[in-house]
């Protein structure tokens, strides 16, 4: 039996070298509470179909790693208990049979097993502030997996430039989707700069030809900007992140359990206003994510 179910829809389409982009799940499972994270599930996979490209959730079902969710599915996963699945806890979830939401460094790692290029999220993790050694594995998967990743840059209440420094010693090439500026997920700027800014999904296909020409191993970060109309400049979210630390440190909450606790405690802090910029830029990630897949299936 193969280690990874992938769905019918899926794999015809990676034999028909179609367009695809795959979403994660953990957004579904620990992201946003029921039934927001289906709806909003729908709307990113809406994004894509209208684009001419083929989404496929990625998760864990049943205990199987599973490239390709159906709705059901989702709704399942969505409404009942699941675990929180990052690339150590894959080997363990077939010990049990049970549903789990993969993180950007699952996602990413089962994707690029079956053979899809591109993955759209919302923001990657990183380096945590105030506790340097508490480091992501969305970082070293994203150093040793040739995806093309598209967020809104890393979750605001990380280290950025701590986050960023380690994706520039490992070298993963950090790209401005038509910006020059680093975003700062719930803002659209950090104050820090990309490596190179692009503004077409024939431009990312290039750079990611080039790369995997030189068979290097590291992935592609796309940084896509909050939209406009929807940011939460960083003037009004520092200061609710630094008392959401603050609350948190004081509960000895850390390791996995701090950044669902903290973008929990800014929805509830910015009366929802960080719910409404979280998901117009799952969408917007999700658009351009399937206009960069749209360009790299024309080249082949």
């Amino acid at each position: 039996m193969a280690p990874i179910d992938v769905a019918a829809e899926v794999r015809a389409a990676l034999d028909a070298g179609q367009p695809i982009v795959a979403l994660e799940s953990a957004l579904i499972t620990h992201g946003f509470a029921y039934p927001a994270n289906v709806e909003i599930t729908r709307r990113m996979a809406a994004a894509i179909r209208e684009r001419g490209a083929v989404p496929a959730v990625v998760g864990v079902w049943k205990g199987r790693p599973t490239v390709g969710l159906s709705e059901a599915q989702v709704e399942a996963m969505a409404s009942a208990t699941a675990v929180k699945v990052s690339v150590r806890d894959l080997p363990l979830t077939a010990r049990r049979p049970i549903h789990g939401g993969t993180t950007v460094a699952a996602t990413s790692l089962l994707a690029h097993r079956v053979g899809i290029r591109v993955f759209a999220t919302g923001g990657i993790g990183g380096v945590h502030r105030g506790h340097p050694e508490d480091v992501s594995a969305d970082l070293p998967v994203l150093a040793s997996t040739p995806i093309v990743v598209v967020c809104a840059g890393a979750k605001s209440i990380l280290d950025l430039p701590r986050t960023l420094e380690f994706l520039e010693t490992w070298g993963v090439p950090i790209l401005g989707w038509q910006t020059e500026q680093f975003p700062a997920f719930y803002s659209r700027t950090s104050g820090l700069r990309v490596d190179l800014r692009v503004d077409s999904g024939e431009e990312v296909a290039a750079i990611y030809r080039q790369q995997r020409a030189l068979k290097l191993p590291q992935g592609l970060l796309v940084t896509a900007p909050v939209p406009e109309a929807d940011e939460l400049p960083a003037e009004e979210v520092e200061p609710l992140i630094a008392r959401a630390l603050e609350e948190a440190e004081a509960q000895k909450i850390h390791g996995k359990a701090m950044t669902p606790y903290l973008l929990a405690r800014l929805v509830q802090l910015s009366n929802a206003r960080t719910k409404r910029a979280n998901e117009s830029l799952l969408v917007h990630n999700a658009a351009v994510a399937a206009e960069i897949a749209v360009a790299m299936a024309d080249e082949g």
